[in-house]
């Protein structure tokens, strides 16, 4: 593989600590019941909107969701930092694909500000391009941002793979045309990934380099 193209939370970095604090207290302070860490584990995957809508009540109105959110929004922009960190393996694998010449990005579901910021604090000396979604880029599993970064590595679909953590990344792999490889240790477990048939299971971020 010359390129690697890496989705982010729950694939480089463990989030789900302080994305979960964020529901629970956007939950808690509208007077609404909190979720458990596992609950919200599976909700993951299709951008923070998405996340809140299925941690409230089925029955919330869009008018009563939107001050929800609105507090999920500002507290996890003051929070994000907290406990987020990368998982096990994941700088040392990184590092040891840069050395071998290998050309790498991010994908992600989140907007670009927070992409290119969560980027240069842990990522940048390994991982120069991220791409988000914003006015021109749509969210995953559209393939619009595995498209930009493989323009802007100058790399090719036929030596570049996908690694991403859940069904949407399954997805957007295939929507783009690359190969995939699903990791166990993100906000899916093993039995939901296999049936999902990607081109690769991997259990810990080191068997990357033996693709």
């Amino acid at each position: 593989m010359e390129t690697v193209l890496f989705d982010l939370d729950g694939t480089l970095l463990d989030t789900l600590t302080d994305l979960s604090n964020a529901v629970n207290y956007a939950l808690r302070s509208h007077n609404l019941p909190e979720r458990s860490l596992q609950e919200i584990r599976q909700f993951l995957g299709n951008g923070i909107r998405n996340l809140v809508k299925a941690a409230v009540p089925p029955t919330l109105e869009e008018a009563a969701f939107e001050p929800v959110f609105a507090t999920f929004r500002q507290y996890y922009l003051e929070h994000c930092l907290d406990f987020t960190q990368p998982y096990p393996g994941i700088m040392e694998t990184l590092q040891a694909l840069h050395e071998r010449g290998t050309r790498m990005a991010i994908i992600s579901n989140k907007l670009q500000p927070a992409v290119t910021e969560l980027n240069n604090r842990f990522f940048r000396q390994y991982i120069d391009i991220a791409v988000g979604e914003s006015e021109t880029v749509r969210r995953k599993p559209n393939p619009d941002a595995v498209l930009c970064a493989l323009d802007a590595l100058d790399s090719n679909k036929a030596t570049a793979l996908y690694v991403g953590d859940s069904e949407v990344d399954v997805e957007t792999a295939r929507r783009a045309g690359l190969r995939c490889a699903c990791v166990t240790w993100g906000f899916r477990d093993e039995d939901q990934l296999r049936p999902l048939a990607p081109d690769f299971l991997i259990h810990q971020p080191s068997e990357l380099l033996q693709l």
